[in-house]
């Protein structure tokens, strides 16, 4: 079995390679390391071969190991990636640095409420359509960001989305580009606090990197396929 070592400087080859691609430099792409139920030990194997950002998406999870990995890694950045719930924002302030799940004015203004400084976030987009899937209409972008920009202490620093599931590699670059036009139309209405594209996960991050990417949220990849429970 390749170690965590072994497959982050895969990753990085891999990364490298899409940039090359796509005429970009790798260095703009981080590489962000999802991760959940991944025992602690994992996670500081990964911190130790040069990851500096990584994920988490169960607020009761990270309530026990956030902690213990700022005081090892007092560098670390810690984003939120999970659906989030009204009632769980003081406590997602509380331990993370940025949260990528905001999908409703609704969560945004509980966030801003609670919150005693900016607070970056990433606006969560359904770009594939699928039902099962969290994330605000692409067609209901504008009039969200327009809200979130009166409040007081967030701040909108990119988009979010996840590819459509399905084996069609057309399909998902299609969820990429409409991400990356969202961004561009954002733009040409103002919005250029709106920098990053956090899209693509284990199984399509290419495709994301080439479609402009700039975060990709790997967790298999580089921990195997999950099958621990506990996290610790």
């Amino acid at each position: 079995m390749p170690s965590i070592l072994d497959r982050i400087s895969c990753l990085k080859d891999k990364i490298s390679a899409a940039a090359r691609k796509a005429g970009r430099d790798a260095s703009e792409i981080t590489l962000l390391a999802v991760v959940k139920t991944v025992p602690l030990h994992q996670v500081f194997e990964a911190l130790d071969a040069g990851i500096s950002v990584i994920a988490e998406n169960r607020v009761q999870e990270a309530k026990t190991r956030v902690q213990k990995i700022r005081s090892k890694y007092p560098y670390v950045k810690i984003h939120f990636i999970g659906h989030l719930q009204t009632n769980k924002v003081k406590q997602v302030l509380e331990m993370f640095d940025v949260i990528q799940s905001v999908d409703s004015f609704k969560i945004a203004n509980e966030i801003d409420k609670r919150a005693d400084k900016p607070v970056y976030v990433f606006v969560e987009v359904n770009t594939s359509n699928e039902k099962s899937k969290f994330g605000v209409e692409p067609e209901n972008i504008f009039e969200l960001v327009e809200q979130i920009s009166h409040l007081t202490h967030v701040r909108i620093t990119g988009l979010m989305t996840i590819g459509a599931f399905t084996e069609n590699s057309e399909k998902i670059r299609a969820c990429f580009k409409k991400l990356k036009g969202l961004k561009y139309q954002l733009h040409q209405k103002g919005y250029t606090n709106i920098e990053h594209l956090s899209m693509g996960m284990s199984y399509d991050f290419e495709l994301a990197i080439e479609e402009g990417s700039d975060i990709i949220r790997i967790g298999s990849a580089i921990f195997g396929e999950r099958n621990y429970q506990g996290g610790m």
